[in-house]
């Protein structure tokens, strides 16, 4: 599976509370308008835990209807059970996802060691009609992935890649540096994009891709083409953008990020609330900024 390039993980929207699949639909046809390589949903930023399992089969769903079969669509299953994380796979499978997210479990921390990590994974994959990624965010779950469980999984047929949404350079370098060639090591941080690329991640899952997502993919673009001045110039104008969406403002502000970029955004899903007033203005001044409005 071809994962070199950039894919948003999409915000799932909602209307009166529920899950609006047709502005799902529309928003997906409109990002593979551009040069993404796929789309990702029930990410993070997809609020995928505030899903029940058959919203999320039907979120898998409703994205494959709008996604062409030469671009990949990714789906999260990351569950705190090692047992419950293969039904999600099953289902999102079934649904139609290409491969799968897992998000490393979280709830029992102190044991959540890279034995543990390796167990889960192992009959995770086992058991998955499909391709696996691994997915380490370590600023949301409070556990670490560490290099010593990636290189142990990358060895699996069935994992062909992993999401590294920290800032550690070091660790994204050690993730590339010890596993086989063509597993697919994803930056999942924006700020971060470039330096990931230069240590040789072979792509990105950037929530600033839902919003600016042809300058995404032309950091990617610059950094293969050889051009790393003006790869790091457009990687330093889109950071505050990446903060503002992320670290500041969180989903509520993707969400107001994809809406003034074109997109359905809509409110988050309780119990999260929604941006503070500045928030929307903030966001239309970065996008100015970058020539997008």
């Amino acid at each position: 599976m071809n994962l070199q390039g950039v894919l948003p993980p999409v915000p799932t929207p909602f209307r009166n509370g529920d899950v609006d699949l047709g502005a799902l639909r529309a928003n997906v046809q409109r990002y593979l308008q551009t040069p993404l390589r796929g789309i990702v949903v029930l990410g993070s930023n997809g609020e995928a835990p505030f899903l029940d399992e058959d919203e999320s089969e039907r979120v898998v769903a409703a994205a494959r209807s709008a996604v062409p079969r030469d671009r990949v669509l990714i789906a999260g299953t990351g569950r705190e059970s090692t047992r419950v994380a293969i039904e999600a796979t099953r289902r999102a499978a079934g649904a139609g996802a290409d491969a799968v997210l897992v998000r490393t479990p979280s709830f029992f921390k102190p044991e959540m060691t890279t034995e543990a990590f390796v167990r889960h994974y192992t009959a995770v994959a086992d058991a998955s009609p499909v391709p696996v990624l691994l997915y380490n965010y370590t600023a949301v779950t409070g556990v670490n992935l560490k290099p010593d469980a990636v290189a142990t999984m990358a060895k699996h047929q069935n994992v062909i890649g992993a999401k590294e949404s920290g800032g550690d350079i070091a660790q994204i370098s050690e993730y590339v540096a010890r596993t086989p060639e063509g597993f697919a090591v994803m930056a999942g941080s924006g700020p971060n994009f470039y330096s990931a690329l230069a240590v040789g991640a072979t792509g990105g899952i950037l929530a600033v891709a839902g919003v600016v997502p042809e300058l995404c993919v032309s950091i990617f673009t610059l950094v293969r083409e050889n051009r790393p001045a003006e790869a790091l110039a457009l990687q330093r104008r889109i950071v505050p953008l990446a903060h503002s969406i992320t670290t500041r403002y969180g989903v509520a502000g993707l969400k107001i990020g994809v809406e003034l970029a074109g997109y359905v955004g809509g409110e988050p899903r309780s119990p999260l609330g929604p941006a503070p007033a500045e928030a929307r203005q903030v966001i239309r001044g970065l996008l100015v900024e970058l020539g997008v409005l």
